[in-house]
């Protein structure tokens, strides 16, 4: 993708963009022969081969006191159904994505497990982001503030003075880019960031990543415009929010906050050597 000093103009240009992950932000558009936009670096790009995203407006839920149940929020399109088990019958209503519901109780285990959201009216598990309300901090946390990232159900939890005070729905690290577990400190905070590999086996430029906090070397918490879907592993390591998720959570914390990231499936692994120096 090549970058132009003046819409309108053809060519190499002064700049190019090689093949790969590439998200920028924009501050115009203008139609000179064909659409350009305007970079906040000053250069322009033309806008065949480019394709205008729109924000998603998905938030997580901010609480005045810890709920008694666990929660969750679908990540796709789910049937209801009578009875726990993908036999049983269908109550005639549908869990459409991003939607929260609450959680009353469980049956079976792990891709089996059947969520009671209402009487005879039960999900499958496996096609929710379930949060369960821990209020005892994880173990080295010195204080009553933490952040819970929990990998197994890509959600994360806040906690102020042992309260749960906000909880959504993530993107983790996608295999073999991980989000790796262990405790650690929100280390810096930028607003906005740009973060890129000029590896060409694995080329990434993302402009103005929103309300980045960094806790694990390259790996941070951050805002994520490009995703349109959250409550899958995705990312190149970051803990990958929503927007307006990282907005809230950029405005709450403070740097030497602890980041408590877990995985209670114990799927994912902990040695260090597998972890790369990038993550987005």
């Amino acid at each position: 993708m090549p970058v132009y000093s003046s819409p309108g103009e053809k060519g190499v240009g002064v700049q190019q963009f090689p093949p790969g992950f590439v998200y920028v932000s924009y501050l115009d558009r203008m139609d000179v022969g064909g659409v350009y936009y305007l970079l906040p670096s000053g250069g322009w790009i033309p806008g065949k081969g480019a394709r205008v995203s729109e924000i998603p407006s998905f938030q997580g839920l901010v609480f005045q006191a810890t709920p008694r149940n666990s929660f969750g929020w679908a990540f796709e399109q789910i049937p209801v159904k009578i009875a726990p088990g993908l036999t049983a019958g269908n109550t005639g209503q549908q869990i459409y994505p991003f939607q929260t519901m609450q959680i009353y109780a469980s049956q079976g285990a792990g891709i089996d497990e059947w969520y009671m959201i209402g009487p005879d009216q039960w999900v499958e598990g496996r096609k929710v982001a379930r949060v369960t309300p821990n209020t005892a901090p994880p173990e080295g946390v010195t204080n009553g503030r933490w952040i819970e990232v929990d990998l197994a159900e890509q959600t994360l939890a806040v906690y102020d003075n042992h309260k749960l005070v906000y909880a959504t729905v993530i993107a983790s690290g996608l295999e073999p880019f991980w989000t790796r577990p262990g405790l650690f400190q929100i280390n810096q905070k930028k607003e906005t960031e740009t973060m890129r590999n000029n590896d060409p086996s694995d080329f990434y430029y993302l402009d103005n990543v929103p309300w980045t906090m960094y806790f694990d070397g390259a790996r941070a918490l951050h805002g994520a415009y490009w995703r349109t879907r959250f409550g899958y592993p995705q990312s190149h390591g970051c803990v990958n929010l929503s927007v307006g998720d990282a907005h809230w959570l950029f405005n709450w914390a403070h740097e030497g906050d602890w980041v408590y990231v877990h995985d209670p499936s114990g799927q994912t692994p902990t040695d260090p050597a597998l972890y790369s120096a990038y993550a987005y």
